[in-house]
């Protein structure tokens, strides 16, 4: 089997005013799917974070996989490695989110051929990853303080969100029970068993009184998350640790930086998870020595794709890290990539991240993916198990050259609600 073509298509979904450390979601988020077409006329689907750097790398890459056998990964990953040379965590910056584009393209590309193989082969991609551990991936409920207003053509200013929940326009930094509502329709509609609020854009002290909430609401036996995004001094998140522990399932991210999480983690008995400070394989001698958390959380968009993932899972193991998995906000080939890739974790110790219950735009043929009770069903389709609608592919590329985003930028979105915001990279 030979790669005969390779489409790079960039797309905008809509994306509610969700509101996090480093500012506001635009009302459209950016992906770029890649489309590698065989010999024998099957196509392999890849999807990643997108924007015009994304999209231009992989415009670069395709004199580099057009031609190639999908099989033979390692030497197309070396071959790309070369073109595109080492790229390092430096790009991370201090955003909350990853800024490289290598990782994108390696990613886009891998999880691609995959698909293709497994598409030709009649075997889903988990069984190329070694075979499944469990049918079903459980995700938990992600919730977000935010405007009012949904994304994309509804704009910030009508009675809409995402998925047209009420209580999940009621959230407020002085108004728990708007966090607690938005749990409620979120786990109601979906069946999510455990809970993750993003934190980092309030004051610690209202943050932890909403989780507090979701406790006196949902009761011990329902999981919690709390993740700041890195923008606590490490006094604030002690205060944080000591005043949550026994109700935090892990706290992710309360500081910046391997050494200082490992001067958390020292101090307090709860586990730290991570996918800021320990997101490379460069990156992992220093997370052993120091110890900077006891959780990592994967994500093969920024990992390098499938097999990185699969070889971070097993150093995971070994060394005695928790598992679980990252998320932004992304359509159905994404989801349905991570859920591949989970089911093939034997070690996968917690329920993994989705934006998914916030965006309403889907590109694959069937519409939205469904959830049973939390859980995505890995079934035995081929590949990855959807193919593209092409009529909503070409609708959401031309709402991208429409919409005047480049690249992603939460400070300026924050900017056209507070003039003069600026992202602080410590604020409490």
């Amino acid at each position: 089997m030979t790669i005969t073509g390779m489409r790079v298509t960039p797309i905008a979904i809509s994306d509610p005013p969700l509101l996090n450390a480093a500012g506001l979601h635009a009302p459209y988020a950016l992906r770029t799917i890649v489309e590698l077409e065989s010999d024998e006329r099957i196509i392999g689907l890849g999807e990643v974070p997108g924007g015009e750097t994304t999209t231009r790398a992989l415009e670069v890459a395709r004199d580099v996989v057009i031609g190639r056998d999908p099989y033979q990964m390692n030497a197309l990953r070396r071959d790309l490695d070369e073109r595109f040379g080492a790229e390092g965590t430096q790009p991370r910056g201090e955003s909350p989110w990853d800024k490289r584009v290598h990782v994108h393209v390696l990613s886009a590309v891998e999880v691609a051929c995959f698909d293709l193989i497994g598409k030709a082969t009649g075997r889903p991609v988990c069984d190329l990853l070694g075979g499944r551990v469990r049918d079903r991936v459980d995700f938990s409920a992600y919730l977000f303080y935010k405007y009012e207003g949904a994304g994309g053509e509804l704009g910030f200013g009508t009675d809409l969100d995402a998925r047209g929940w009420a209580a999940a326009r009621q959230a407020g930094a002085l108004d728990p029970a708007g966090i607690v509502a938005q749990a409620r329709a979120m786990r109601e509609e979906y069946g999510f068993a455990s809970i993750k609020l993003k934190g980092g854009a309030f004051a610690p002290q209202e943050e932890v009184a909403a989780i507090l909430a979701l406790r006196e609401a949902f009761g011990p036996t329902v999981p919690l998350r709390l993740d700041p995004n890195a923008i606590w001094k490490i006094e604030t998140a002690l205060e944080v640790g000591r005043r949550l522990a026994g109700v935090l399932e892990y706290l992710e991210d309360p500081v910046r930086g391997q050494d200082q999480m490992a001067a958390v983690a020292r101090e307090l008995e709860m586990p730290l998870a991570t996918n800021m400070c320990t997101t490379s394989f460069e990156d992992l001698p220093g997370s052993l020595r120091l110890g900077s958390e006891q959780i990592i959380l994967s994500d093969h968009h920024f990992w390098g794709g499938l097999r990185a993932s699969v070889e971070l899972a097993r150093i995971c193991r070994v060394f005695g890290r928790g598992l679980s998995m990252h998320s932004n906000s992304h359509v159905g080939v994404s989801l349905a990539a991570m859920a591949h890739l989970a089911a093939a974790t034997p070690n996968l110790s917690y329920a993994c991240d989705t934006h998914y219950p916030w965006q309403r735009d889907e590109i694959v043929a069937g519409g939205r993916r469904a959830f049973d009770d939390g859980a995505y069903v890995v079934t035995n389709d081929p590949g990855l198990g959807v193919e593209l609608d092409r009529e909503a592919l070409d609708r959401l590329h031309r709402r991208y050259l429409e919409c005047g985003l480049t690249e992603r930028n939460d400070e300026v979105e924050m900017q056209k609600k507070q003039p003069g915001w600026r992202f602080e990279p410590v604020r409490w």
